[in-house]
Protein backbone atom coordinates (compact mmCIF):
# COMPACT_ATOMS: atom_id res chain seq x y z
CA UNK A 1 0.00 0.00 0.00
CA UNK A 2 3.04 2.16 -0.65
CA UNK A 3 1.71 5.91 -2.20
CA UNK A 4 3.13 5.61 -5.31
CA UNK A 5 1.86 1.86 -6.02
CA UNK A 6 -1.15 2.69 -4.70
CA UNK A 7 -1.82 5.96 -7.79
CA UNK A 8 -0.46 2.95 -10.07
CA UNK A 9 -3.83 0.77 -8.31
CA UNK A 10 -6.15 3.31 -9.56
CA UNK A 11 -6.70 3.81 -12.79
CA UNK A 12 -6.36 0.16 -12.83
CA UNK A 13 -9.65 0.10 -10.69
CA UNK A 14 -11.69 2.38 -13.09
CA UNK A 15 -10.59 0.67 -16.30
CA UNK A 16 -11.47 -2.64 -15.35
CA UNK A 17 -14.74 -1.14 -13.89
CA UNK A 18 -15.33 0.49 -17.29
CA UNK A 19 -14.61 -2.93 -19.50
CA UNK A 20 -17.05 -4.60 -17.65
CA UNK A 21 -19.74 -1.71 -17.66
CA UNK A 22 -19.31 -0.99 -21.69
CA UNK A 23 -20.75 -4.89 -22.28
CA UNK A 24 -23.89 -3.36 -20.61
CA UNK A 25 -23.65 -0.79 -23.23
CA UNK A 26 -23.29 -2.74 -25.82
CA UNK A 27 -26.10 -5.04 -24.80
CA UNK A 28 -28.76 -3.00 -23.28
CA UNK A 29 -27.64 0.60 -24.06
CA UNK A 30 -27.26 1.78 -20.45
CA UNK A 31 -25.32 3.52 -17.95
CA UNK A 32 -23.93 5.81 -21.10
CA UNK A 33 -23.19 8.74 -18.60
CA UNK A 34 -21.28 6.17 -16.07
CA UNK A 35 -19.17 4.78 -18.42
CA UNK A 36 -17.97 8.23 -20.29
CA UNK A 37 -17.47 9.63 -16.63
CA UNK A 38 -15.55 6.03 -15.85
CA UNK A 39 -13.12 6.83 -18.75
CA UNK A 40 -12.50 10.21 -17.74
CA UNK A 41 -11.46 9.58 -14.40
CA UNK A 42 -8.95 6.56 -15.65
CA UNK A 43 -6.89 9.45 -17.40
CA UNK A 44 -7.35 11.58 -14.59
CA UNK A 45 -6.15 9.03 -12.17
CA UNK A 46 -3.30 8.28 -14.55
CA UNK A 47 -2.18 11.77 -14.52
CA UNK A 48 -2.60 11.94 -10.70
CA UNK A 49 0.05 9.59 -10.70
CA UNK A 50 2.08 11.33 -12.47
CA UNK A 51 1.79 13.70 -10.09
CA UNK A 52 2.10 12.71 -7.02
CA UNK A 53 5.44 10.83 -8.21
CA UNK A 54 7.24 13.48 -9.56
CA UNK A 55 5.91 16.20 -7.04
CA UNK A 56 7.47 14.85 -4.20
CA UNK A 57 5.04 15.86 -1.96
CA UNK A 58 4.07 11.95 -0.65
CA UNK A 59 6.74 10.39 0.90
CA UNK A 60 7.40 6.89 -0.79
CA UNK A 61 10.31 4.89 -1.77
CA UNK A 62 9.30 4.80 -5.63
CA UNK A 63 8.98 9.09 -5.14
CA UNK A 64 11.55 11.29 -6.91
CA UNK A 65 12.62 14.44 -5.61
CA UNK A 66 10.50 17.47 -5.18
CA UNK A 67 10.64 20.09 -8.49
CA UNK A 68 8.25 22.43 -10.33
CA UNK A 69 6.98 20.19 -12.45
CA UNK A 70 4.10 18.89 -9.66
CA UNK A 71 2.38 22.15 -10.33
CA UNK A 72 2.42 21.79 -13.98
CA UNK A 73 0.34 18.14 -13.67
CA UNK A 74 -1.74 19.70 -10.77
CA UNK A 75 -2.91 22.88 -13.69
CA UNK A 76 -3.60 19.82 -16.24
CA UNK A 77 -5.60 17.79 -13.92
CA UNK A 78 -7.87 21.17 -12.95
CA UNK A 79 -8.15 21.65 -16.75
CA UNK A 80 -9.30 17.54 -17.63
CA UNK A 81 -11.49 18.10 -15.11
CA UNK A 82 -13.62 21.47 -16.13
CA UNK A 83 -13.35 20.59 -19.17
CA UNK A 84 -15.02 17.31 -19.17
CA UNK A 85 -17.32 17.88 -16.92
CA UNK A 86 -18.17 20.90 -19.38
CA UNK A 87 -18.53 18.18 -22.56
CA UNK A 88 -20.84 15.59 -20.30
CA UNK A 89 -22.94 18.35 -19.46
CA UNK A 90 -23.45 19.73 -22.66
CA UNK A 91 -23.93 16.22 -24.67
CA UNK A 92 -25.94 14.69 -21.41
CA UNK A 93 -29.23 14.77 -24.10
CA UNK A 94 -27.41 12.18 -26.01
CA UNK A 95 -26.08 9.73 -23.41
CA UNK A 96 -29.97 9.10 -22.04
CA UNK A 97 -29.74 4.96 -21.00
CA UNK A 98 -32.22 3.86 -23.57
CA UNK A 99 -32.52 0.48 -21.99
CA UNK A 100 -33.59 -0.82 -18.03
CA UNK A 101 -32.94 -3.54 -15.70
CA UNK A 102 -35.52 -6.23 -16.53
CA UNK A 103 -34.62 -8.35 -13.28
CA UNK A 104 -32.15 -8.29 -10.04
CA UNK A 105 -31.24 -11.83 -11.36
CA UNK A 106 -29.61 -10.64 -14.65
CA UNK A 107 -25.67 -9.87 -15.71
CA UNK A 108 -26.23 -6.78 -16.09
CA UNK A 109 -27.42 -6.45 -12.31
CA UNK A 110 -24.20 -8.16 -11.59
CA UNK A 111 -21.89 -5.28 -13.78
CA UNK A 112 -24.17 -2.52 -11.66
CA UNK A 113 -22.66 -4.04 -8.48
CA UNK A 114 -19.33 -4.85 -9.99
CA UNK A 115 -19.01 -0.98 -10.90
CA UNK A 116 -20.07 0.25 -7.62
CA UNK A 117 -17.60 -2.01 -5.72
CA UNK A 118 -15.29 -0.97 -7.78
CA UNK A 119 -16.14 2.56 -7.45
CA UNK A 120 -15.96 2.05 -3.50
CA UNK A 121 -13.07 0.59 -3.91
CA UNK A 122 -11.06 3.39 -5.91
CA UNK A 123 -12.60 6.25 -3.25
CA UNK A 124 -11.16 4.13 -0.59
CA UNK A 125 -7.81 3.79 -2.08
CA UNK A 126 -7.78 7.15 -3.27
CA UNK A 127 -8.97 8.49 0.53
CA UNK A 128 -6.16 6.67 2.02
CA UNK A 129 -3.37 7.68 -0.10
CA UNK A 130 -4.51 11.22 -0.16
CA UNK A 131 -5.62 11.56 3.52
CA UNK A 132 -1.98 12.51 4.52
CA UNK A 133 -2.22 15.58 2.61
CA UNK A 134 -5.34 16.83 3.42
CA UNK A 135 -4.77 16.55 6.91
CA UNK A 136 -1.82 17.99 6.79
CA UNK A 137 -2.75 21.39 5.06
CA UNK A 138 -6.29 21.19 7.20
CA UNK A 139 -4.63 20.97 10.35
CA UNK A 140 -0.84 21.21 9.81
CA UNK A 141 -0.21 17.68 11.63
CA UNK A 142 1.46 15.26 9.89
CA UNK A 143 -0.25 11.53 9.72
CA UNK A 144 0.26 8.12 7.93
CA UNK A 145 -2.29 5.61 6.99
CA UNK A 146 -0.50 2.30 6.17
CA UNK A 147 -1.82 -1.16 5.77
CA UNK A 148 -4.55 -1.88 8.59
CA UNK A 149 -6.34 1.41 7.00
CA UNK A 150 -6.37 -0.51 3.81
CA UNK A 151 -6.55 -4.18 4.73
CA UNK A 152 -9.75 -3.40 6.86
CA UNK A 153 -12.04 -0.87 4.18
CA UNK A 154 -10.57 -2.90 0.92
CA UNK A 155 -10.68 -6.55 1.54
CA UNK A 156 -14.86 -6.98 2.59
CA UNK A 157 -15.29 -5.31 -1.15
CA UNK A 158 -12.34 -7.71 -2.53
CA UNK A 159 -14.30 -10.41 -1.20
CA UNK A 160 -17.55 -9.25 -2.47
CA UNK A 161 -16.15 -8.95 -6.26
CA UNK A 162 -14.77 -12.37 -5.87
CA UNK A 163 -18.15 -14.01 -5.30
CA UNK A 164 -19.57 -11.75 -8.19
CA UNK A 165 -16.41 -12.91 -10.93
CA UNK A 166 -18.42 -16.56 -10.00
CA UNK A 167 -22.13 -15.26 -10.50
CA UNK A 168 -21.39 -12.76 -13.46
CA UNK A 169 -20.65 -15.59 -16.21
CA UNK A 170 -23.55 -17.78 -15.15
CA UNK A 171 -26.32 -15.49 -14.75
CA UNK A 172 -28.15 -14.18 -18.96
CA UNK A 173 -28.55 -10.86 -20.17
CA UNK A 174 -31.99 -10.42 -19.34
CA UNK A 175 -33.89 -12.47 -16.77
CA UNK A 176 -32.58 -15.40 -15.04
CA UNK A 177 -34.92 -18.73 -14.53
CA UNK A 178 -34.27 -22.12 -12.34
CA UNK A 179 -32.11 -23.53 -15.06
CA UNK A 180 -29.82 -20.70 -14.32
CA UNK A 181 -29.50 -21.26 -10.17
CA UNK A 182 -28.78 -24.64 -10.99
CA UNK A 183 -25.31 -24.22 -12.90
CA UNK A 184 -24.81 -22.54 -9.62
CA UNK A 185 -24.86 -26.04 -7.30
CA UNK A 186 -21.59 -27.22 -8.44
CA UNK A 187 -19.42 -23.91 -7.91
CA UNK A 188 -21.39 -23.56 -5.04
CA UNK A 189 -19.92 -27.39 -3.60
CA UNK A 190 -16.26 -26.53 -4.84
CA UNK A 191 -16.43 -22.92 -2.81
CA UNK A 192 -17.66 -25.14 0.66
CA UNK A 193 -14.83 -27.59 -0.29
CA UNK A 194 -12.33 -24.68 -0.48
CA UNK A 195 -13.42 -23.43 2.72
CA UNK A 196 -13.01 -26.20 4.70
CA UNK A 197 -9.86 -27.06 3.40
CA UNK A 198 -8.61 -23.79 4.20
CA UNK A 199 -10.18 -23.61 7.58
CA UNK A 200 -8.28 -27.28 7.94
CA UNK A 201 -5.01 -25.67 6.47
CA UNK A 202 -5.50 -23.39 9.71
CA UNK A 203 -7.63 -19.93 8.41
CA UNK A 204 -9.74 -18.69 11.31
CA UNK A 205 -10.55 -15.15 9.95
CA UNK A 206 -13.94 -14.90 8.32
CA UNK A 207 -12.99 -13.11 5.44
CA UNK A 208 -10.02 -15.09 4.62
CA UNK A 209 -12.59 -18.44 4.90
CA UNK A 210 -14.97 -15.93 2.77
CA UNK A 211 -12.36 -15.17 0.25
CA UNK A 212 -10.91 -18.80 -0.18
CA UNK A 213 -14.90 -20.13 -0.25
CA UNK A 214 -16.26 -16.99 -2.90
CA UNK A 215 -12.17 -17.66 -4.89
CA UNK A 216 -13.23 -21.66 -5.35
CA UNK A 217 -17.01 -20.70 -6.67
CA UNK A 218 -15.45 -18.44 -8.92
CA UNK A 219 -13.53 -20.74 -10.52
CA UNK A 220 -15.12 -23.56 -10.88
CA UNK A 221 -18.02 -20.97 -12.49
CA UNK A 222 -15.40 -20.04 -15.00
CA UNK A 223 -14.01 -23.48 -15.68
CA UNK A 224 -17.33 -24.54 -16.16
CA UNK A 225 -18.35 -22.39 -18.77
CA UNK A 226 -15.43 -23.94 -21.10
CA UNK A 227 -15.83 -27.28 -19.98
CA UNK A 228 -19.97 -26.87 -20.84
CA UNK A 229 -19.29 -25.60 -24.18
CA UNK A 230 -16.57 -27.47 -25.09
CA UNK A 231 -18.94 -30.35 -24.50
CA UNK A 232 -21.55 -28.90 -26.58
CA UNK A 233 -18.98 -28.75 -29.70
CA UNK A 234 -18.01 -32.30 -29.23
CA UNK A 235 -21.71 -33.61 -29.27
CA UNK A 236 -22.71 -31.52 -32.01
CA UNK A 237 -19.36 -31.96 -34.35
CA UNK A 238 -17.80 -35.12 -32.91
CA UNK A 239 -14.36 -33.12 -32.45
CA UNK A 240 -12.16 -33.89 -29.78
CA UNK A 241 -11.50 -31.85 -26.54
CA UNK A 242 -8.80 -30.25 -27.47
CA UNK A 243 -9.95 -29.18 -30.63
CA UNK A 244 -13.64 -28.39 -29.44
CA UNK A 245 -11.90 -26.16 -26.78
CA UNK A 246 -10.06 -24.23 -29.29
CA UNK A 247 -12.90 -23.67 -31.96
CA UNK A 248 -15.05 -23.02 -28.92
CA UNK A 249 -11.97 -19.75 -27.75
CA UNK A 250 -11.53 -18.90 -31.27
CA UNK A 251 -15.87 -18.31 -31.85
CA UNK A 252 -16.50 -15.87 -29.47
CA UNK A 253 -12.51 -14.91 -27.88
CA UNK A 254 -14.30 -11.48 -26.24
CA UNK A 255 -15.95 -13.96 -24.16
CA UNK A 256 -13.50 -16.37 -23.05
CA UNK A 257 -10.40 -14.44 -23.55
CA UNK A 258 -12.53 -12.60 -20.58
CA UNK A 259 -13.03 -16.02 -18.90
CA UNK A 260 -9.36 -16.62 -18.77
CA UNK A 261 -8.51 -12.95 -17.63
CA UNK A 262 -11.33 -14.26 -14.57
CA UNK A 263 -9.18 -17.07 -13.98
CA UNK A 264 -6.38 -15.67 -13.77
CA UNK A 265 -7.37 -12.51 -11.30
CA UNK A 266 -8.94 -15.83 -9.13
CA UNK A 267 -5.53 -17.32 -9.10
CA UNK A 268 -4.15 -14.31 -8.31
CA UNK A 269 -6.74 -13.94 -4.88
CA UNK A 270 -5.42 -17.46 -4.03
CA UNK A 271 -2.14 -16.54 -4.34
CA UNK A 272 -2.25 -13.63 -1.82
CA UNK A 273 -5.02 -15.19 0.32
CA UNK A 274 -2.62 -17.82 1.25
CA UNK A 275 0.65 -15.57 1.44
CA UNK A 276 -1.22 -13.47 3.66
CA UNK A 277 -3.16 -16.49 5.93
CA UNK A 278 -0.58 -18.91 6.17
CA UNK A 279 2.82 -16.98 6.65
CA UNK A 280 5.01 -18.68 8.96
CA UNK A 281 7.75 -15.77 10.72
CA UNK A 282 10.87 -16.64 13.05
CA UNK A 283 13.91 -14.77 13.75
CA UNK A 284 17.15 -15.87 15.54
CA UNK A 285 20.41 -15.29 16.24
CA UNK A 286 23.13 -18.17 15.17
CA UNK A 287 26.47 -19.09 15.99
CA UNK A 288 28.38 -20.52 13.35
CA UNK A 289 26.97 -24.31 12.82
CA UNK A 290 24.02 -23.63 14.84
CA UNK A 291 20.38 -23.95 13.27
CA UNK A 292 16.52 -22.89 13.48
CA UNK A 293 13.64 -24.56 12.80
CA UNK A 294 11.61 -22.67 10.52
CA UNK A 295 8.41 -24.74 9.87
CA UNK A 296 9.52 -28.00 7.13
CA UNK A 297 13.25 -26.76 7.35
CA UNK A 298 16.04 -26.10 9.05
CA UNK A 299 18.54 -23.30 8.16
CA UNK A 300 22.12 -23.48 9.15
CA UNK A 301 24.36 -20.72 9.51
CA UNK A 302 27.71 -22.00 7.85
CA UNK A 303 29.63 -18.77 6.87
CA UNK A 304 30.25 -14.80 6.35
CA UNK A 305 31.48 -13.07 3.99
CA UNK A 306 31.90 -9.67 2.27
CA UNK A 307 33.44 -7.78 -0.19
CA UNK A 308 33.30 -4.52 -2.20
CA UNK A 309 31.24 -3.86 -5.78
CA UNK A 310 30.57 -1.05 -7.73
CA UNK A 311 28.81 1.84 -5.58
CA UNK A 312 28.32 -0.59 -2.17
CA UNK A 313 29.86 -2.71 0.23
CA UNK A 314 28.37 -5.71 0.35
CA UNK A 315 28.43 -8.28 3.69
CA UNK A 316 26.44 -12.09 3.11
CA UNK A 317 25.62 -14.98 5.38
CA UNK A 318 25.89 -18.14 3.74
CA UNK A 319 23.18 -20.58 5.02
CA UNK A 320 22.40 -23.93 4.60
CA UNK A 321 18.83 -25.54 3.70
CA UNK A 322 17.35 -28.24 4.76
CA UNK A 323 14.21 -30.16 4.37
CA UNK A 324 13.51 -33.93 5.83
CA UNK A 325 16.89 -34.11 6.76
CA UNK A 326 18.51 -33.29 3.45
CA UNK A 327 20.17 -30.33 2.38
CA UNK A 328 18.39 -28.66 -0.68
CA UNK A 329 20.64 -25.74 -1.29
CA UNK A 330 22.60 -22.77 0.20
CA UNK A 331 20.98 -19.10 0.56
CA UNK A 332 22.87 -15.91 0.65
CA UNK A 333 20.98 -13.16 1.98
CA UNK A 334 22.93 -9.63 2.27
CA UNK A 335 23.45 -6.45 3.21
CA UNK A 336 24.14 -3.20 1.18
CA UNK A 337 25.72 -0.26 2.14
CA UNK A 338 26.09 2.41 0.08
CA UNK A 339 28.27 5.71 0.42
CA UNK A 340 25.03 8.51 0.13
CA UNK A 341 22.90 6.30 3.03
CA UNK A 342 23.56 6.13 6.90
CA UNK A 343 21.31 2.64 6.79
CA UNK A 344 21.50 -0.77 5.07
CA UNK A 345 19.55 -2.12 2.58
CA UNK A 346 18.62 -5.58 2.64
CA UNK A 347 18.41 -8.04 0.16
CA UNK A 348 16.57 -11.52 0.87
CA UNK A 349 17.11 -14.83 -0.52
CA UNK A 350 14.51 -16.70 -1.76
CA UNK A 351 13.61 -20.15 -2.27
CA UNK A 352 10.95 -19.76 -4.89
CA UNK A 353 8.42 -23.42 -5.41
CA UNK A 354 4.71 -23.90 -6.53
CA UNK A 355 3.85 -24.65 -3.06
CA UNK A 356 5.70 -21.82 -1.20
CA UNK A 357 8.56 -19.20 -1.11
CA UNK A 358 11.21 -19.23 2.00
CA UNK A 359 12.55 -16.06 2.37
CA UNK A 360 15.94 -15.53 4.40
CA UNK A 361 16.87 -11.73 5.62
CA UNK A 362 20.50 -10.66 7.07
CA UNK A 363 18.94 -8.10 9.71
CA UNK A 364 22.67 -8.22 12.27
CA UNK A 365 25.94 -9.50 12.25
CA UNK A 366 29.07 -9.26 14.53
CA UNK A 367 31.40 -7.42 13.18
CA UNK A 368 34.08 -10.28 13.69
CA UNK A 369 31.53 -12.84 11.97
CA UNK A 370 30.80 -15.12 14.92
CA UNK A 371 26.74 -14.53 14.94
CA UNK A 372 24.04 -13.30 12.82
CA UNK A 373 20.81 -12.77 12.99
CA UNK A 374 18.61 -14.45 10.61
CA UNK A 375 14.44 -13.46 9.49
CA UNK A 376 12.80 -16.50 8.25
CA UNK A 377 9.44 -16.09 6.66
CA UNK A 378 7.94 -18.79 4.68
CA UNK A 379 4.86 -17.87 2.39
CA UNK A 380 2.60 -20.12 0.76
CA UNK A 381 1.41 -19.87 -3.24
CA UNK A 382 3.29 -17.10 -3.54
CA UNK A 383 3.79 -17.96 -7.28
CA UNK A 384 0.56 -18.31 -8.26
CA UNK A 385 0.65 -14.45 -7.84
CA UNK A 386 2.70 -14.11 -11.53
CA UNK A 387 0.87 -17.61 -12.80
CA UNK A 388 -2.34 -15.63 -12.12
CA UNK A 389 -0.56 -12.36 -13.50
CA UNK A 390 0.03 -14.15 -16.84
CA UNK A 391 -3.37 -15.43 -16.82
CA UNK A 392 -4.65 -12.64 -17.33
CA UNK A 393 -2.55 -11.35 -19.62
CA UNK A 394 -3.16 -14.44 -21.88
CA UNK A 395 -6.93 -13.45 -21.65
CA UNK A 396 -6.38 -10.14 -23.11
CA UNK A 397 -4.56 -11.54 -25.57
CA UNK A 398 -7.06 -14.10 -26.68
CA UNK A 399 -9.72 -11.31 -26.90
CA UNK A 400 -6.98 -9.20 -29.24
CA UNK A 401 -5.56 -12.23 -31.25
CA UNK A 402 -8.97 -13.57 -32.92
CA UNK A 403 -11.77 -11.86 -34.34
CA UNK A 404 -15.33 -13.26 -33.56
CA UNK A 405 -16.92 -15.16 -35.94
CA UNK A 406 -20.07 -13.35 -34.41
CA UNK A 407 -18.68 -10.22 -36.00
CA UNK A 408 -18.47 -11.96 -38.94
CA UNK A 409 -22.24 -13.09 -39.27
CA UNK A 410 -23.16 -9.45 -38.82
CA UNK A 411 -20.92 -8.35 -41.97
CA UNK A 412 -23.57 -8.10 -45.38
CA UNK A 413 -22.91 -10.55 -48.03
CA UNK A 414 -21.82 -8.97 -51.32
CA UNK A 415 -23.84 -8.93 -53.50
CA UNK A 416 -24.52 -11.58 -56.55
CA UNK A 417 -24.03 -11.52 -60.10
CA UNK A 418 -26.60 -12.45 -62.08
CA UNK A 419 -25.24 -15.80 -63.27
CA UNK A 420 -24.40 -17.33 -59.92
CA UNK A 421 -28.58 -16.27 -58.80
CA UNK A 422 -29.53 -18.28 -62.24
CA UNK A 423 -27.29 -20.50 -60.96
Amino acid sequence: WDPVENASFLPWLTATAFLHSMMVQERRGMLKIWNVSLIISTFVLTILGTFLTRSGILSSVHAFAEGPIGYYFLGFIALVLLSSLALVAGRSGDLHSEGRLDSPASRETVFLLNNLLFAAFTFTVLLGTLFPLIAEAARGIKVTVGEPFFNRMTLPLAVMLLFLVGVGPVLPWGRADRRHFRRMIVPALVGALAAAVALVWGARSLLALAGFAFAGFALAGNLGEFVTGARARMRAHGENPAAALARLVSGNPRRFGGYTAHIGVLVVAVGILGSSTFTTDREATLARGESMQVGDYTIRFDDIWARDEPQRFVVAAQLGIFKGGERIGTLEPRLNYYQMSDQPISTPAVRSRLDEDLYLNLMAFERDGSTVTIRALIEPLVIWIWIGGLMVGLGALVSLRFKSRRSLDTVAPAPRRREEVAA
